[in-house]
């Protein structure tokens, strides 16, 4: 399955442990990232990561096309609820594009180790039946 990741620059080090932690099942699927989240998470993991560019420069928007595409059956995307900045990827239009798709889509930690630890045991298969 093609997994996206999107982190907010307060939230690069939470997303690179989350990879660490969970790279086992991270590496049976496709990780794709915007730009900075993407290398700093093959650094710390070692895993294969497809890199968007950067989310300020058109990374988001390359992000969303794919979401537009119903290219990634899952998105986690961390960001800071209390520190929104103009230069950081649109996490409302992410989310509701998600939304539009039936693309599950965790926003926090909490979430994101259920889905995929629901990954992991094949509850996102029906995913598969889409493509």
């Amino acid at each position: 399955m093609n997994l996206g990741i999107i982190a907010h620059n307060s939230k690069k080090v939470l997303i690179e442990d989350f990879c660490i932690a969970y790279k086992n099942i991270l590496a049976k699927h496709e990780v794709y990232a915007t730009g900075t989240t993407g290398r700093r998470i093959e650094e710390a993991t070692g895993l294969h990561v497809h890199k968007f560019l950067p989310g300020s420069i058109g990374g988001d928007k390359q992000f969303m096309e794919m979401v537009e595409r119903q290219d990634l059956d899952m998105v986690i995307l961390f960001y800071n609820p209390v520190m929104i900045d103009p230069k950081e990827p649109d996490i409302t239009a992410i989310v509701k594009r998600c939304d539009q798709y039936n693309i599950p889509v965790a926003t926090n930690i909490a979430t994101a180790e259920l889905l995929i630890l629901g990954l992991a045991r094949g509850d996102l298969d029906w995913r598969l039946n889409l493509k």
